[in-house]
């Protein structure tokens, strides 16, 4: 089976798709002026936007990692990610902290997802 790349750069894909797997790359966020509650809506809705693209969503996350610049911020990430996640779809999860590439990110989330 064919692989399929989306968003290819010179570093890395956003996305690939195999064997009715989707995988992503790590989503953070664009606009770092936010807090880590407005950082973590936003990767969450570029984990939407890239799903979509592929004809899935959030329904069909098989795992997703989350990585925290400061631990202290698990409650309030949490809380958004628990206003996002689909009722009865809440995937299997890891959360740590750890040194983000850039200081000014706050949260970075990989994301593997099954196909529709």
């Amino acid at each position: 089976m064919d692989i399929k790349r989306l968003h290819v750069g010179k570093t890395l894909s956003d996305t690939a798709v195999h064997n009715g797997t989707i995988y992503l790359a790590g989503q953070v966020a664009d606009d770092t002026t936010h807090n880590i509650d407005g950082q973590t809506r936003e990767v969450l809705g570029h984990i939407d936007r890239l799903l979509a693209e592929v004809g899935s969503d959030k329904t069909r996350i098989l795992m997703c990692q989350i990585y925290l610049a400061d631990i202290k911020d698990f409650h309030s990430m949490n809380t958004v990610w628990n206003e996002w996640v689909a009722s009865g779809h809440a995937p299997p999860r890891a959360t740590v902290e750890a040194k983000l590439a850039k200081p000014e990110w706050l949260v970075e989330m990989v994301v593997t997802a099954a196909v529709k």
